[in-house]
């Protein structure tokens, strides 16, 4: 059925699509007027901190219903707020900060539909430091109370017990951000109404009108609190793997019967039902559970849910199975060189301030998990045969230190010698080094390897990798790597049978990627074999 056009829909019937999902609206009498007149103007803004993630998703579907309903909509990359707010963006990162959330947002827009070319995409510092901009924040902090502005940035802006001045202004630029934009109408999420009812008051005291203020509901985490980019295990991120999504469902909080801060469910209900499931939300089950069974709207698959008619097991594999259709478009746009390398620029793996005196505790205390593997790129500069062993390569590799290292492999009879000088692999660096037939290996290179026919192939990182750069595991790239692994925690042995290459001919652990801040590390001919 083709959609209705802005043009033949009645004020009544935009102000009803405006208005479906919302949890609250503040001046909602001013928005009918507006409405009976012409179209209105709505702009969302969006600090450019940490990676958008899955709960972008209800904004998203938003701004879709104020497109259809014949809205001017301009979307805000508020680089400047984000740097205001505790320093969440380094500045020297703020634009690289904003090109990526550009770059996601428009990714998840084509991938539900929405036209690109009825959008306005406004950075802050295009504007919030022009000399009329910045006399208005002056005019402003003369009326402002510090409590006020407090107050207004409680639930938004990071509260410590000696704030920064940097945080009591950041409500103030929302608030002119309005005026600015020419907007009719400000949206954003319920825990943004104390700035708003900050620009309500203070606004006008400026000369300036009151604006509409449209907000939707907070979909909880996936441990049941808010969904946020700073906890990783709350969210799923947008590129995350699939092997990722899997883990995060698994853990998330979903007691049988609860529906009380149910992330999962809360997901269902502001994400999947009006994006994805619009003809029915699909469980699909064992007969002997029985069977599959599709619930037509979320009241009937949360009253199913309360009287504990679907498992937790059987919903979280169903949300899993929709999430892949919703996020598989926009990994896919991601794996282009160009968007991995705005990635990598934009959010650098970094070390931990304060991290533990003991590299394990910094690693995650005694888990063994990937991020305990000093994985680092290497290029091998000269190769030679073992002087007392046939089956052994002599290999000096350069791994981004002050002094190359010797690395002892066994690959002579299986591997030319002349196609590992000038090769670039990867090697785990802190394994306990070993002396082989009288010369000591300091570090291992990584290989797939097939046992009949025996076959074996060094693993590839990216094109341009240089020695040094990090090889982590996607989901484990926080953490410090084990100074040295002890032999007799046997954390390799244990991690190693996990280690494959795919039918993709892609290096992975456990189904997530390994990979460089360049992209993938894979293989050239080599599939569906472990790594050694």
């Amino acid at each position: 059925m083709a959609e209705t056009s802005p043009s033949t829909m009645t004020p009544e019937e935009k102000l009803a699509l405006i208005k479906r999902n919302l949890q609250e609206i503040v001046g909602e009498e001013r928005l009918v007027e507006m409405l009976r007149e012409r179209d209105i103007k709505v702009y969302w803004g969006t600090a450019t901190t940490g990676k958008p993630h899955i709960a972008y998703f209800v904004p998203m579907s938003k701004l879709a219903d104020f497109l259809k309903a014949g809205c001017e909509v301009t979307i805000l990359f508020a680089d400047l707020h984000a740097y205001l707010d505790n320093m969440k963006a380094p500045w020297d990162l703020l634009h690289l900060r904003a090109q990526y959330y550009e770059a996601v947002i428009k990714s998840m827009l084509k991938s539900i539909g929405v036209p690109l070319e009825k959008l306005n995409f406004v950075k802050g510092s295009d504007y919030q430091l022009s000399k009329e901009y910045t006399l208005d924040m002056y005019r402003l902090s003369s009326i402002v109370t510090q409590h006020d502005a407090q107050k207004a940035g409680a639930e938004v802006v990071k509260q410590t017990a000696s704030p920064p001045l940097s945080g009591l202004l950041y409500p103030g630029l929302q608030a002119l951000d309005e005026e600015y934009l020419k907007a009719d109408a400000q949206f954003g999420g319920v825990d943004q109404r104390k700035i708003f009812m900050y620009a309500e008051k203070y606004l006008p005291q400026l000369g300036y009108k009151k604006r509409v203020h449209l907000m939707n509901p907070m979909v909880p985490g996936l441990q049941g609190t808010k969904m946020s980019s700073s906890e990783e295990d709350s969210k799923i991120d947008l590129l995350d793997s699939a092997a990722q999504v899997k883990k995060k469902l698994k853990k998330a909080f979903c007691e049988p019967g609860n529906i009380e801060n149910n992330g999962v469910l809360s997901f269902c209900e502001y994400v999947l039902y009006p994006l994805r499931a619009v003809n029915g939300f699909e469980v699909k089950r064992a007969p002997e559970y029985g069977g599959d069974v599709t619930f037509k709207t979320y009241a009937e698959l949360e009253t199913a849910f309360k009287n504990e008619e679907v498992h937790p097991g059987d919903l979280k594999s169903a949300v899993e199975s929709y999430l892949f259709d919703l996020m598989e478009p926009i990994r896919k746009e991601f794996e282009s060189p160009e968007l991995k390398k705005l990635t990598a620029m934009a959010y650098p793996v970094q070390k931990k301030k304060g991290a533990a005196a003991s590299p394990a505790a910094a690693a995650g205390g005694d888990e063994v998990v990937p991020s305990r593997l000093d994985l680092r790129v290497g290029k091998i500069t000269a190769v030679s045969q073992h002087p007392d062993a046939d089956s052994l390569y002599v290999e000096t590799v350069d791994l981004g230190e002050s002094e190359p290292r010797t690395v002892i492999s066994g690959l002579a009879g299986l591997v030319p010698m002349e196609s590992l000088q000038d090769r670039v692999g990867v090697f785990l660096c802190n394994l306990k080094p070993v002396k082989m037939r009288g010369i000591e290996s300091q570090a291992m290179l990584m290989c797939a390897s097939i046992d009949d026919p025996r076959q074996v192939e060094p693993l590839v990182p990216p094109e341009g990798s240089a020695p040094g750069d990090r090889v982590f595991i996607d989901g484990y790239q926080d953490g410090k790597p084990d100074e040295k692994l002890n032999p007799k925690k046997k954390v390799w042995e244990k991690l190693q049978p996990d280690f494959r290459v795919n039918d993709q001919s892609e290096a992975e652990w456990q189904g997530s990627g390994m990979l460089t801040k360049l992209g993938k590390v894979v293989t050239s001919t080599v599939k569906n074999s472990p790594i050694k």
